[in-house]
């Protein structure tokens, strides 16, 4: 009888990654607390809005002189001055929060991702030109760029195809305020995702795959992006999972001082901003949004920190 051989599945390095991740216990907390909040802020004001009724801009009739209540089961995060319902409201501005952390993440991968592999990939005095711009540019503080930037485009002298798209949605200059925030932050995130990645590109590009790809007669951009960048997705995803902390971070700062999300919309930051007035009287108004997004802001590092361990060879700790 011919002996069975038992067939031993190889793994591959992400499937790796993702054993790594899980034993990390606080990667795992924070990808928890991130699922969470995601599915809250995604179905959580729908949810409020059907069982009572409150949304985020709902303010009650005229009634009462005070209407910040404190928290109860009517209203689990209590009221603000306006007598609106601070749940709906830290829901709404998770919304904000975490798309503002997202997109303008995903802005500065584009243009970070491709403008340091197109330097380390050529090298000589192209790289070290696109690199002194990138010096340059880092000895301005950024978040002055920002202001910069929202100062001159905001409200009415956002481009005119913020405003078309603000006009389409039916949400005027409030909605213009944030798309220009999204591309704002984006636009001064990406200098360390290109250091990041030229870095990457230039132990990557004399490896055999590029000079077989070379010899074969593929063009620039195709080694570019179809076969280096795909081999420095690693560390990539690391940092964007560690900036997205960053530009929420930032967000919430410009917000907390007026510059950031205006109203109807309300972000983490500007909640934070409208409850430190009353902060020795209504102390909740200021608890619930800050505790809320200072959670979601560990659990981001938590995961990152994990995906670091799980991607890097060299920090392996499991």
């Amino acid at each position: 009888m011919e002996q069975q051989q038992e067939v031993v599945k190889g793994a591959s390095l992400w499937r790796d990654a993702w054993k790594r991740l899980l034993k990390n216990k606080l990667a795992v907390f924070g990808l928890a607390v991130m699922i969470i909040m995601i599915v809250a802020v995604t179905v959580g004001p729908a949810i409020i809005r059907w069982t009572t009724g409150y949304t985020y801009d709902f303010i009650p009739p005229d009634g009462d002189l005070i209407k910040s209540f404190p928290p109860s089961l009517q209203h689990p995060m209590g009221t603000d001055d306006s007598g609106r319902d601070i749940l709906a409201r830290v829901l709404q501005g998770g919304r904000i929060s975490l798309m503002v952390g997202v997109i303008s993440t995903l802005v500065s991968l584009m243009v970070g991702v491709s403008y340091g592999a197109t330097a380390g990939y050529l090298g000589g005095k192209i790289d070290n030109f696109m690199m002194r711009v990138v010096d340059i540019i880092y000895a301005i503080p950024y978040i002055l760029l920002v202001i910069v930037l929202l100062s001159a485009f905001g409200g009415q002298n956002a481009p005119g195809w913020i405003q078309s798209i603000s006009s389409a949605l039916g949400s005027g200059q409030g909605l213009s305020q944030i798309i220009l925030l999204f591309f704002a932050l984006g636009l001064v995130s990406w200098l360390t995702m290109a250091r990041v990645v030229r870095g990457q590109i230039l132990s990557l590009k004399n490896q055999e795959f590029v000079m077989a790809a070379r010899a074969t007669g593929v063009s620039t951009p195709a080694i570019i992006f179809r076969h280096l960048v795909p081999n420095a997705l690693g560390p990539v995803i690391v940092y964007a999972t560690l900036t997205i902390p960053s530009v929420m971070l930032s967000e919430a700062f410009l917000s907390f001082l007026g510059i950031g999300v205006q109203a109807p919309f309300a972000s983490w930051g500007s909640l934070a901003a409208d409850g430190i007035k009353n902060i020795s009287v209504f102390p909740w108004q200021l608890i619930f949004p800050g505790v809320t997004m200072a959670l979601t802001l560990f659990s981001l590092n938590f995961l990152g920190d994990g995906l670091r361990d799980a991607l890097d060879p060299q920090t392996r700790k499991f």
